[in-house]
This record gives C-alpha cells, sequence and structure tokens, in this order.
C-alpha cells in the first residue's frame, strides 16, 4: 500500500496539532506543577506555524483522499479564524487554570483536539468526514465543560451537554444515513448532482434535509434547538465557555453553509424559508429573554442565540431563490465576517468576567460590576467597548458586522427582515448598557471596595489587548478583512 504523501501534505496543520496534542498528554505526567506553562507554549508555538502553512491555502482548492477532504480559501479563513480563538483561550486559561486551582495540563490538549475536529469540520467535502469532526468537537468539549470536577453546576453542564450533544449527533447521523439511502452517497458534490435531479421531489430527501438542519441547528445554538445553551455556558469554566461561544460555533456555520450551498443548493426551494424561520425566532427569543438575565454568563448566553440569529441573515441571503450570484456570494462573505468581528468581542467580554474572578470576586453577576469604574477604570473602559460592539454601536466592530449582514439582505430583496433585525439590534442594546450603567453610576459595596485592583497577568493582558484592537480597528479599517472575506467565499452554484 503506497502511502499518500501528497494528501498528507494537505492536512499537514492538523496532523502537527494531533502530534502537540499527543506530546503534551506524554509530556504532562513528567513535568512539574510549577513549569506546566510550558506545554501551554508549546500548545501556541504550533498554532503559530499551523498559521503559517494556512496562509499559503489562500487563493488555490486542493481535494484530497478521494474527495473526502478540500483545502480551499473558504477552510483556510476558518482556519485562521480558529488558530487566533484558540490561541487567545490558551492565553486565558494560563492564569484562571491556576486562580482556580484546575492541576490539569491536559486541558491545553483538550484544546487542541477540539480545534483538530473544528478544522476537520470546515475543510469536510463529505458528510461523514464532516460528522467525525463535529464528533471530535463535540466529545473534547463535552470534557472541558465539566473540568471544573470539584463544582457540582460544572458537572451538570457537562451532563447536559453530553446528553443533549448525543441527541442531536444522533438525529445528524439519522439524517445522513437517509441522505445516503437517496443518493447512494455521502459526497457533497456527488449528493448535489442527485439533487439537481429527479430525485430531488423524494420525501426521504427533505426528511433528511431536515434532520441535517437540526442537527445543525444544535450546534450553532439556533432556536428551538438552543435549551443546552445558558445551562452549559453558566456551569463551563469562564475559558471554557468563551471557546465554545465562538470557535465552536464559527466551525459549525463554515460546515453548516458548505453543506447547504455545494450539496443542496439546487434545492434552494426545499430549506431558504426554513432557514428563515428559525433565523427570526432566533433574533427575537435570545434578544428578549437576555433582558431578563441577572447572571453575565447566561446574559452572554442568550446573546450568543441571538447572534447566531443574526449569523444566519447570511444563509437566508446565501439561499435567497432568485438572487444573483454576486448578491449571494455577499450573504456568505457578511456571515464570515460577522462572527470573525463576533470572535474578538465574545472573547474580550468573557475575559473580563474571568478577571473579575480573580479579583477576588465571582464576577458572574451583573451586580459584581458594580462601580468597577471607580475600582479599575481600564477594565470598566474595555468592558465598555465590548458591550457597546455586542449591541452594535458604531464606532467599533459590531456595527460594522452588522452594517455588512443587513445591507446584504437588502440587496437580495428582504430590507424588512434587516428591519426587523435592527429592531432587536436595538433591544440589545438595554441588556448590554445595562452592565455599562451599573459599571460606571453605581457605588460599589464596601465588600467591593477592598477588591480596588484588579490583577491582570501578562496572557490576560495579550488577550485583552488583542481583543480590543480588533473591536475598535476593524470598526474604524474593516476593509481588509471585508477584502478577505469576499475573496474567500464558496462559489454560489
Amino acid at each position: 500500500m503506497s502511502i499518500p504523501f501528497a494528501d498528507l501534505g494537505t492536512i499537514l496543520p492538523e496532523l502537527l496539532i494531533v502530534a502537540a496534542a499527543c506530546l503534551i498528554l506524554v509530556l504532562d505526567p513528567i513535568t512539574p506543577s510549577a513549569k506546566k506553562d510550558f506545554l501551554a507554549w508549546i500548545s501556541l508555538g504550533v498554532l503559530g506555524v499551523c498559521a503559517l502553512i494556512t496562509m499559503a491555502d489562500f487563493g488555490g482548492t486542493t481535494v484530497a483522499f478521494s474527495g473526502l477532504v478540500v483545502v480551499d480559501s473558504y477552510a483556510a479563513f476558518w482556519k485562521m479564524l480558529l488558530y487566533l480563538v484558540s490561541g487567545m483561550t490558551i492565553l486565558l486559561s494560563m492564569s484562571y487554570l491556576k486562580e482556580e486551582k484546575i492541576e490539569l495540563a491536559e486541558y491545553y490538549a483538550f484544546v487542541l483536539l477540539a480545534l483538530v475536529g473544528m478544522m476537520v469540520m470546515v475543510s469536510g467535502a463529505d458528510l461523514l468526514t464532516i460528522y467525525l469532526g463535529i464528533e471530535l468537537m463535540s466529545i473534547t468539549l463535552y470534557i472541558m465543560a465539566g473540568v471544573k470536577r470539584f463544582e457540582a453546576r460544572s458537572i451538570e453542564a457537562s451532563a447536559k451537554y453530553f446528553v443533549l450533544g448525543a441527541f442531536s449527533s444522533g438525529i445528524l447521523l439519522y439524517g445522513i444515513s437517509l441522505l445516503f439511502g437517496v443518493t447512494g452517497s455521502t459526497r457533497l458534490s456527488e449528493i448535489s448532482a442527485v439533487v439537481n435531479g429527479p430525485a430531488s421531489e423524494d420525501p426521504l430527501m427533505f426528511l433528511a434535509l431536515m434532520l441535517i438542519i437540526v442537527g445543525f441547528g444544535f450546534k450553532v445554538a439556533a432556536v428551538p434547538f438552543h435549551m443546552w445553551t445558558p445551562d452549559v455556558y453558566e456551569g463551563a469554566p469562564t475559558s471554557v465557555t468563551a471557546f465554545m461561544a465562538v470557535a465552536s460555533k464559527a466551525a459549525s456555520f463554515a460546515a453548516f453553509l458548505r453543506v447547504l450551498l455545494e450539496a443542496f443548493g439546487g434545492a434552494k426551494p426545499n430549506w431558504n424559508l426554513i432557514i428563515l424561520a428559525i433565523c427570526l425566532i432566533t433574533v427575537a427569543l435570545g434578544n428578549l429573554v437576555a433582558i431578563v438575565q441577572t447572571n453575565v454568563k447566561r446574559m452572554l448566553a442568550y446573546s450568543s442565540i441571538a447572534h447566531a440569529g443574526y449569523a444566519l441573515v447570511g444563509v437566508v441571503v446565501a439561499g435567497w431563490i432568485g438572487v444573483e450570484s454576486d448578491v449571494s456570494s455577499r450573504g456568505v462573505s457578511s456571515l464570515m465576517l460577522y462572527l470573525a468581528i463576533y470572535s474578538f468581542m465574545t472573547v474580550g467580554a468573557f475575559a473580563m468576567i474571568a478577571i473579575l474572578r480573580k479579583g477576588g470576586l465571582e464576577g458572574e453577576e451583573i451586580e459584581d460590576f458594580t462601580g468597577l469604574a471607580k475600582r479599575h477604570k481600564g477594565g470598566a473602559f474595555l468592558m465598555l467597548v465590548f458591550m457597546i460592539s455586542l449591541a452594535g454601536i458604531p464606532p467599533t466592530a459590531g456595527f460594522i458586522g452588522k452594517f455588512y449582514l443587513f445591507m446584504a439582505a437588502v440587496n437580495a430583496g428582504l430590507a424588512w427582515l434587516a428591519i426587523f433585525g435592527l429592531v432587536f439590534a436595538a433591544i440589545s442594546a438595554f441588556y448590554y448598557l445595562r452592565i455599562v450603567m451599573v459599571m460606571y453610576m453605581r457605588e460599589p459595596s464596601a465588600e467591593q471596595e477592598k477588591h480596588t485592583r484588579l490583577v491582570l497577568s501578562p496572557q490576560v493582558s495579550v488577550v485583552l489587548a488583542c481583543a480590543v484592537a480588533g473591536v475598535v480597528l476593524l470598526g474604524i479599517f474593516p476593509g481588509p478583512l471585508v477584502s478577505i472575506a469576499d475573496l474567500s467565499t464558496l462559489p454560489i452554484k
């Protein structure tokens, strides 16, 4: 049997990250506790090397392993984003794990293994390949959600995530099996050929499509498949919550969009109205329920659901019937731009929650932010930037993300959808600015006054600097990222 060296070279970043994860697991038992950070630096070094390799993938398309994997500009865009988020998560975790007394160096191996699953998802050209990536990502995140084994709510979060995640994976796999029965293949290109033929009228084809939408709907936390999100976000360690809220959502949207456009592009009438309905209820419920939350992590969980709804606007535009291909492509690129911007502001917000925890407060209740402007002006200002960006207020990057999404909807003849999104974006300002009001307009309690200084480790400082730089610079100079997203879109058939 010949070794497919060319194909192995195509997935070199994935192989390097798997090797690094295995190396960390081997070195963990023989590394002194005081030097565990060395394992984190190994992880960051590998991510840097993989980023350099992936940069060469922009502008070309390579199909490997007999059509199971495709490496193109679309996959490269998502991989670069995932490297960045994973690196920020590792930096944030280095001090957070020490503060929480979580002596698990294999945590960094879990981050890398989850990243590999996400990379397989965004490069998958076969439904089973994508499914394997989803399972690798999901199983690793189940473990990471329960890594605070001494806290009941962390174990509860892990258990809920596992049970509901397994259920959704079963639904997705059942949809894939039905689709294989109808089309005789799990390759996206071969499914597309059948979808464009007489078999597209087969009821089983429609049922399979619905089950696949349900499976991916759980992964992106879209309503009504969102019920796991608040409890898991609240119970999981804050660094893990940040990783789940950003990386898993980005990878799931990337794979979902590829499946819809490359496999079911010829069946847009069968799914575009369904995606539109999910988009509407996701935006509405996420924003309305977030208003009544008092726990910041639960509030950001419902905020994450709402942002999934905004991102679905891009999916709706990409699959809308009767629009030109360049308008559909703009829907894809606006979704890519939006999730890239969402990554910076969400990781930054969760980093601030983790910092408050290290300051001696729990940091998860809105009341914990009371008078933060008087206790730590710099921290309050950073949280202010992240909150107004999440609300979509100019001149932050959050405004740019929503602007491009809603303009894509307008160009597709869906001006009413853009207005709907704008109304709920205005509603979202209430619960985001409530945190700002608490920080700047209320006096801290005597207990909070004792914690006048928030200690920022160098690693957390780097995370916050990257997050606020992304929010501010992309709000003022979005052109480079917009151009990269435009050049990395999927071809619309």
